[in-house]
């Protein structure tokens, strides 16, 4: 199975899969309020169950939406009726493109997913079968693998060699707009590169093609035969830079602290400007 996977595909083999909707809103600053579980019970992809990817994290971090352990993951994949065979294909409903954290996420327990291209926009504007409610499923047996995914601290990120790419806006990169959390400076880590997650889509919500993606990275500076950390405000759409950079065979490292963490701390040098 491809990492990713496009709406007609999914539509021929969607008895053969596990549809899990990875929508997540909880902790963006700046999102409107929403609740992902009881829009999924008004409306989701048929067969689809509700991954609940808000409360997927370590609820004893201060930081937000801190990845959990691998134990919580293997958890929720077991109760959500996940077995050693399961195929997943992961979508979201909104404008961050959550489905990519949540990809991340699972790959820390060492789960081979993949994500549909467009996402639940793409597939109700196609007309493809909905359904309602709040299904369920024996558990299953999953365990966990290998990790697939690798994630960076605040004392690696001190002493990182690697790139490091911001996906937040150009605004919040260079300082000019503050950031949204009044205990977090303006401004990015020094020596980082800004490549807003925006530029890899298309108007209606997919991927660019694996050429333009190269393009986007090329353009922002970063080489992509070279070791790679993605980061944002709080590793959420840092991972949509990490999924792009897998797209094309690097296996980027996600800084999941972020700038939330990196910001509010006194030791840290801080940049403005552009990169």
């Amino acid at each position: 199975m491809d990492g990713l996977v496009s709406t007609e595909w999914l539509a021929e083999r969607i008895s053969d899969v596990l549809v899990l909707d990875a929508t997540y809103t909880s902790t963006i600053p700046g999102s409107p309020p929403r609740d992902p579980r009881t829009e999924f019970e008004a409306e989701h992809i048929a067969g689809a169950r509700f991954l609940d990817l808000d409360t997927l994290i370590d609820e004893t971090s201060p930081l937000p939406s801190t990845m959990p352990t691998v134990a919580k993951i293997a958890g929720r994949l077991r109760a959500l009726g996940v077995d050693p065979e399961t195929q997943i294909v992961l979508y979201d409903n909104g404008p961050h493109h959550t489905s990519c954290r949540a990809w991340w996420v699972l790959r820390l327990a060492g789960v081979d997913v993949a994500l549909l291209d467009g996402g639940m926009a793409k597939w109700k504007a196609e007309g493809r079968p909905l359904e309602r409610g709040a299904p369920s499923a024996p558990p299953g047996r999953f365990e966990p693998r290998p990790s697939r995914s690798q994630a960076r601290t605040l004392d690696d990120m001190k002493a990182a060699t690697e790139q490091i790419a911001d996906a937040r806006s150009a605004a919040r990169f260079t300082g000019e707009e503050a950031d949204p959390r009044a205990e977090v400076a303006a401004g990015h880590i020094p020596g980082s590169v800004n490549i807003p997650y925006a530029r890899f889509f298309n108007p209606d919500g997919t991927w660019q093609d694996p050429d333009t993606i190269r393009t986007v990275f090329e353009s922002g500076g970063i080489d992509l035969a070279r070791p790679l950390v993605t980061t944002c405000g709080s590793g959420i759409t840092a991972a949509i830079l990490a999924f792009g950079a897998h797209l094309l065979g690097n296996e980027a490292a996600l800084y999941d602290g972020s700038w939330t963490e990196w910001g509010s701390r006194p030791e840290t040098a801080k940049a403005l400007g552009p990169a």
